[in-house]
């Protein structure tokens, strides 16, 4: 089982991440984890801020020539902002004639977590409740979730977002719940996860359509002139996933709760839809539910370990409305999730508040902010949802080492062929 804590706030020193229950011997690089740092601060739509910081992740503890070595892993992300807020962000106590110049926030945000946070934790500066709520606090899930990814990666496992929506631009050509995918990840129809994913890479705003990326960005642009914000919505597949992760015996064990708590709990999503989501609600149960068919021949899949081939179920279907989980558990088929995002609630033409120390009627607060950060947070969604599918791995096919693990698999494995 995976434990993870962060801490850090925005403009404080620096951002710190503890990932607990990695096995030992995983192969593991601060350049797996910066590759992943550096798409995360990418975007057309993004603030000031990504041309301040260049984030690197350190690790300070957990790994040793190269691997993990079974103890709990912890890495640094240093703000390089942190120059420019050094007296603001001072963590010892402040002289009388210091306070003056520390311009105390008191106006919040709609859409902020600034005035529930400080009436919760009885603050009149708000900077107290902004420097943590921040969205700041995602590299360090980013960081952790690169582990997760390089720790799926031996098991053939991949994790994928794209943007489908910004502004109500919509795209088609990522919308994949009604695709049939193939165990190597290719569509009988459309593209294949793969595909699509590697078509959004190539945009700055993570769209795979070129036409409608243009379109996306003609909306931020009039988003920036009016000073005003944009959302969206952008997808999230896993694929070569075993059936069996997950539970439907207890609430909390069940894969597609975890992982919508997962991606709600991602800064501004307002909503998680898996498969086809809220579509179903209008549909007759027999354009809903995947027809189960069963094939004769095994098919295999071969991971980037060579003597690692684990055979695949035969049963499959030939639709995906379900999003690849069935009753609370993977059932075999690519794992297809949809989060939507709301603007940014910081405006540059900010909306009316009221002051919490004075109560007289304000426009709300300017803090430095983006115009659209959908596909950063398509990233950040990777992220998140690796850290919960390789939770729910180890929690069926744990060991104290990969290689451990992977006997524990390759016997489950194995254990399917007999249906």
């Amino acid at each position: 089982m995976l434990k993870f804590l962060t801490a850090g706030e925005s403009h404080g020193k620096c951002l710190t991440g503890i990932l607990e229950g990695v096995p030992a011997n995983l192969s593991i690089t601060e350049g797996d984890i910066n590759k992943e740092l550096a798409r995360r601060q990418t975007g057309y739509g993004r603030g000031n801020r990504m041309a301040i910081e260049k984030d690197k992740a350190e690790i300070t503890a957990g790994v040793r020539l190269g691997k993990t070595i079974g103890s709990p892993l912890a890495m640094v992300i240093e703000n390089r902002d942190w120059e420019n807020w050094k007296e603001i962000m001072n963590i010892g106590a402040m002289g009388k004639g210091q306070w003056a110049r520390m311009e105390e926030v008191t106006r919040p945000r709609p859409g902020h977590a600034d005035l529930p946070g400080a009436m919760k934790y009885n603050q009149y500066d708000i900077r107290n409740i902004l420097e943590r709520s921040s969205a700041r606090e995602t590299a360090v899930r980013v960081a952790a979730g690169a582990i997760c990814k390089r720790f799926l990666d031996e098991f053939g496992i991949r994790v994928t977002s794209w943007v489908i929506e910004i502004g109500g631009v919509r795209c088609k050509m990522g919308t994949v719940p009604y695709l049939r995918m193939e165990r190597s990840g290719v569509a009988e129809s459309g593209l294949s996860p793969k595909s699509i994913f590697e078509l959004a890479e190539s945009s700055d705003v993570r769209c795979p359509d070129k036409k409608v990326s243009e379109k996306m960005r003609k909306a931020i642009d009039k988003a920036r002139k009016n000073g005003d914000s944009l959302g969206g919505i952008f997808e999230v597949a896993v694929t070569g996933i075993p059936p069996g992760l997950g539970s439907h015996v207890q609430w909390d064990r069940k894969l597609d709760g975890n992982l919508a708590r997962a991606l709600m709990s991602i800064q501004a999503i307002k909503g998680v839809e898996v498969g086809m989501g809220f579509e179903v609600a209008g549909r007759f149960g027999s354009e809903v539910h995947d027809e189960i068919f069963y094939k004769t021949q095994d098919s295999r899949l071969k991971t980037q370990d060579s003597n690692f081939w684990p055979v695949v179920p035969r049963f499959y279907r030939k639709t995906n409305n379900a999003g690849g989980i069935e009753g609370g558990m993977s059932n075999g088929e690519p794992i297809l999730l949809r989060a939507a995002m709301k603007p940014i609630p910081t405006l540059y033409k900010p909306l009316r508040s009221v002051d919490i120390n004075t109560k007289r009627s304000f426009q709300a607060s300017v803090e430095r902010s983006d115009i659209c950060a959908v596909p950063a947070a398509s990233v950040i969604g990777e992220a998140v949802v690796a850290l919960e599918i390789a939770n729910a791995f180890l929690e069926k096919f744990g060991g104290d080492s990969i290689e451990e693990v992977k006997r524990n698999y390759q016997g489950y494995l194995q254990y399917l062929r007999r249906f």
